[in-house]
């Protein structure tokens, strides 16, 4: 089978596609045909070993697919939405049955399902069990129209909340459709306005990191949560902790790997009930329309170079995938 290979860490642009023999499952996991294979700012950290795990060399990076299982405890035929430790780059792939969840019938987008295996529940779980949020609480979402911002936004309607979302000007109408109150230009600065509409805000989802985070504590109401998510601007910020005692705020962080068995010590199996919970949730509201996930482009195996460089450009609005079969 042909699958995108990294030999040793090295940048995304120097990996190599290559045939190579089909993965076999062990126990408790399955094999997939992979239909598509998301493509993310992660990914770069990985393959050149920057990433908080180090998968072993040579791999294949990819850690979100949708797939159909071709053998394993799950029935073949059964079509998939999964997250995979890595090897999703490829015609195939292995992955633990608990982590593989079926793509609700009649969905618009089958291949959008590869945002619900790790984007649609770290939006959620960083909303729900870190935010804890209600419904009519504001919520400001950084990065709106990006993977894991769409899925924010989204998730915060589904629970009845009141949004913020910041964009670049393009991708305004896609957030207003979505349900977002207030959108606002990501070239701007945003503290004023976020305080004059909303008083002061629950929670903020912040994937950007640098300069966005100590302007996002400023725009938290009293006992507003701000999660940390990512890093996209660059910078790792420090807390103030006496805006934390001052505004009775916290900061809070949300790591959906360690659910799926990524971090050390592999809580995976005791996690399972949980992950899987939240997944059929989002799952549930997907069929119902509460969700939709998006596909922004497609790319085949071989345009695996592309792919990135479309995610890089912040062109992107939804999930930019990989089709093997493209």
């Amino acid at each position: 089978m042909k699958a995108v290979v990294c030999e040793s860490w090295r940048p995304w642009a120097e990996m190599e596609l290559r045939e190579v023999p089909p993965p076999r499952p062990g126990p408790g996991q399955v094999r997939l045909r992979v239909e598509a294979v998301g493509v993310s700012f992660a990914a770069q950290l990985v393959v050149q070993g920057k990433y908080q795990r180090r998968p072993p060399l040579p791999f294949s990076p990819g850690t979100e697919v949708v797939g159909t299982v071709l053998e394993g405890p799950i029935p073949a035929g059964t079509r998939v939405f999964a997250a995979l430790d890595w090897g999703g780059l490829a015609e195939e792939a292995v992955c633990d049955a608990i982590h593989c969840m079926p793509i609700p019938e009649g969905v618009a987008d089958p291949l959008a399902g590869v945002a619900m295996a790790i984007s649609y529940p770290t939006a959620a779980a960083a909303l729900m069990w870190r935010g804890r949020v209600r419904p009519g609480d504001w919520v400001l979402v950084h990065g709106a129209a990006g993977g894991v911002g769409l899925a924010g936004v989204e998730v915060a309607k589904a629970l009845g909340c009141r949004v913020v979302a910041r964009a670049a000007l393009a991708k305004h109408a896609l957030l207003h459709a979505r349900g977002a109150e207030v959108v606002l230009d990501s070239a701007l600065p945003f503290r004023e306005a976020v305080r004059a509409a909303t008083g002061g805000v629950q929670c903020v989802l912040d994937v950007l990191g640098g300069g966005s985070f100590d302007e996002s504590l400023r725009c938290l109401g009293d006992g507003g949560t701000l999660v940390t998510l990512g890093y996209v601007e660059g910078g790792i910020p420090a807390v103030p902790a006496n805006i934390l005692l001052l505004k009775n705020i916290a900061v809070a962080g949300l790591n959906w790997g360690t659910y799926i068995g990524w971090s050390p010590g592999d809580g995976r199996q005791g996690h399972a009930p949980r992950v899987r919970a939240l997944w059929g949730q989002l799952a549930g509201w997907w069929a119902e329309g509460h969700l939709r996930p998006m596909v922004h482009a497609h790319y085949g195996l071989a345009q695996f170079r592309e792919a990135m460089e479309e995610v890089a450009s912040r062109r992107s609005a939804g999930r930019v995938v990989i089709t093997p079969s493209g």
